[in-house]
């Protein structure tokens, strides 16, 4: 049982009834293919209860770091991403979320929405230092190394 696994059951007994949400967890294996999320994923969320189930709204926030994927160095942001959902007794697959009895579970919508937003090339900020290299003039080699393993290769003449 997550830290995200909640009771709603004063939800589902009132219509109409709203509840506010402010909680942090770390979730584990929570990265994209070149993203680590650093610290916990925090939620501050409304609940509100509709005919259909639970609606969730609010706000999600986590910070990420990954390489720049044209220079290599590293870069660190943060990410808040806005959350509308509905959970309900019987979910549409991939549309709605689950109420199990009287207890919904944020962690699944935490990683949905997280991942959706996070980046699959990560970049500097704008000038990235790829960007910024000089272009080489007209009579020079249009090679130009930016990444240290592969300086050995701008030694070499090309003819």
């Amino acid at each position: 049982m997550t830290g995200l696994r909640i009771d709603v059951a004063d939800l589902l007994a009132h219509a109409g009834s709203r509840r506010a949400v402010d909680l942090a967890a770390e979730l584990e294996g929570l990265s994209g293919s070149a993203v680590r999320i650093r610290g916990p994923v925090a939620l501050a969320l409304d609940l509100e209860r509709i005919p259909e189930g639970i609606i969730v709204r609010g706000d999600l926030g986590c910070s990420w770091a990954a390489e720049c994927s044209t220079c290599l160095t590293d870069v660190h942001r943060d990410l808040v991403v806005h959350v509308d959902e509905l959970f309900e007794a019987d979910p549409v697959d991939g549309e709605t979320y689950p109420i199990d009895g009287h207890e919904i579970d944020l962690e699944l919508l935490a990683r949905d929405a997280v991942l959706l937003e996070l980046p699959l090339a990560p970049r500097c900020e704008a000038p990235c230092r790829a960007d910024a290299a000089e272009a080489p003039a007209a009579d020079e080699p249009s090679l130009t190394v930016t990444d240290p393993r592969w300086a050995a290769l701008s030694e070499l003449e090309i003819t």
